[in-house]
């Protein structure tokens, strides 16, 4: 048969039409599935094979495993360091989020208003975010030593005496929030900059016409609404940065003194490879996981309310 009686043929238009969709779609497919696969291997699987181990009395080395269903969880109702772990948790949080999201909010807007060093300034409150904090955390357990540390100096030369920061259960928890907040300050500002540069001038100038020759009034008129969407963001990392505490506890203080630092990752750690209870481990990891995803949910829930995107 030759092309031409092909062409004639009833359906060849449909047939041509659908040809080039099909290989869009086929290179479509090809182009996603990497990131599709790397998605399930490293995300996806790796949860549902933590939220399966939960429910099993595994352990580290083991040759087999029995199904124990919610034993794991009525377990962690009753004990006393995972409770104690998760109050930790929360009163980090607490102190941590609403300092390092205020302090980077007033930190971006000084450096805007400044006009020189803008450079030096984003770099110097920059660089916490890019150093590695458990060697960060070995300078600090130096500068926070009871007797010749230097935050102990600057203490005691303004009267206001000696304190033993990481081992007194009173300044334990405070003093690793401190340490946080010092870490993301640097990651916060950035995201306010980025949302200052996105702000109309035009706003601004309008403001002052009607009447808002103060820079109060220009904030809470426009920079404040304007900056929505980054607020928002910003308050999800910070929560999510901050329930994922770790590397200071270990390092600094163990939990201690007294599990006064104890926090969810650092429990999870040590029942899962200190204990060697993996399943247990892994009941408080989906804890974990399910309260940064509800606190995560609420934020945007109740934040999106507020936001102003245009």
């Amino acid at each position: 048969m030759t092309l031409a009686a092909i062409a004639g043929t009833p359906g060849a238009e449909n047939i041509a039409r659908k040809t080039p969709a099909r290989t869009e779609a086929l290179a479509a497919y090809g182009l996603v599935a990497p990131a599709t696969i790397l998605l399930l291997g490293i995300l996806v699987l790796p949860t549902v094979a933590t939220v399966v181990l939960s429910f099993t009395d595994w352990q580290f080395g083991a040759a087999s495993l029995n199904w124990v269903g919610a034993d794991n969880y009525g377990a962690l109702l009753g004990d006393e360091v995972f409770r104690k772990s998760l109050t930790n948790t929360l009163l980090y949080v607490s102190m941590v989020v609403p300092a390092s999201v205020v302090l980077g909010l007033v930190v971006a807007l000084l450096i805007e208003a400044g006009t020189g060093l803008r450079a030096f300034y984003r770099a110097a409150f920059f660089l916490p975010v890019t150093a590695t904090l458990i060697a960060m955390a070995t300078v600090w357990e130096i500068m926070l030593h009871p007797s010749i540390g230097f935050i102990n100096l600057v203490f005691d030369a303004a009267g206001l005496g000696k304190h033993n920061w990481l081992k007194d259960p009173a300044l334990a928890l405070p003093t690793l929030a401190a340490i946080g907040v010092w870490q993301m300050l640097g990651l916060n500002m950035i995201l306010f900059l980025a949302g200052l540069k996105s702000i109309p001038r035009d706003l601004h100038e309008a403001a002052s016409i009607d009447g808002a020759d103060g820079w109060w009034s220009r904030f809470t008129t426009v920079t404040w609404p304007m900056l929505g969407p980054s607020t928002l963001f910003v308050l999800i990392i910070s929560s999510i940065r901050s329930f994922q505490v770790f590397d200071t506890v270990a390092v600094l203080t163990e939990g201690g003194p007294n599990k006064a630092t104890e926090v969810l990752l650092y429990t999870m750690y040590q029942e899962g490879f200190g204990f060697f209870r993996a399943g247990y481990g892994a009941a408080i990891t989906v804890v974990f996981l399910t309260f940064v995803l509800l606190l995560t949910l609420l934020k945007v829930r109740l934040a999106e309310r507020r936001v102003h995107y245009s």
